[in-house]
């Protein structure tokens, strides 16, 4: 699966989580598969990424009854978290980020909590409100909000808020072995 796949067809919410089968991870993933259509009413696809295997995400989704792909960043380990800069190092896992990336490809909103903090699916409703009305004026004519005041917010609850520079398709080109699962 690519980031490519989606582009000029969906926004994409790109959401790296820590671990299947954990308690946090486990209440996010569950809570956005109860609020599917909040996402899927506003053309959005939701791809969801941890470190954990194929298998176990597999298993995890069968057991939850995920009906979005949870991709595998096993290996090469890690490479597709830290593209994003929300891999830890010392934990060995992502950490809790989530990208919200438009019909074009680019970035438009992101957010990136600690391992324990859990994140706000209103948070995500919100930003792809916003993305709707801003895609809705450009379409109209009008030149579009600029993305930077607008858009994207940073808040890190790991340390000191840092630019992210989006890659091309980093997916594609960070983790060629990706798995989705159903």
């Amino acid at each position: 699966m690519k980031l490519s796949d989606f582009r000029g067809e969906k926004n994409v919410v790109l959401l790296f989580y820590p671990f299947a089968f954990t308690g946090v991870c486990t209440g996010e993933l569950c809570s956005l598969r109860d609020n599917l259509p909040q996402f899927t009413d506003r053309d959005t696809q939701l791809l969801a990424v941890s470190n954990d295997s194929i298998h176990t995400l597999r298993v995890f989704a069968e057991q939850e009854g995920l009906e979005y792909p949870l991709l595998s960043d096993f290996w090469p380990h890690g490479n597709t978290s830290r593209a994003y800069g929300v891999f830890d190092e010392d934990k060995g896992c992502a950490v809790r980020g989530t990208f919200i990336i438009d019909k074009e490809g680019v970035v438009r909103w992101t957010v990136i909590n600690g391992l324990p903090d859990a994140r706000d699916l209103n948070e995500y409703v919100k930003a792809l409100d916003t993305l709707i009305v801003v895609g809705s004026r450009a379409c109209e004519g009008r030149e579009p909000v600029t993305r930077i005041e607008t858009l994207i917010r940073y808040r890190r609850t790991t340390g000191h808020p840092r630019p992210w520079t989006p890659m091309e398709d980093s997916w594609e080109s960070a983790s060629a072995r990706a798995a989705t699962y159903h």
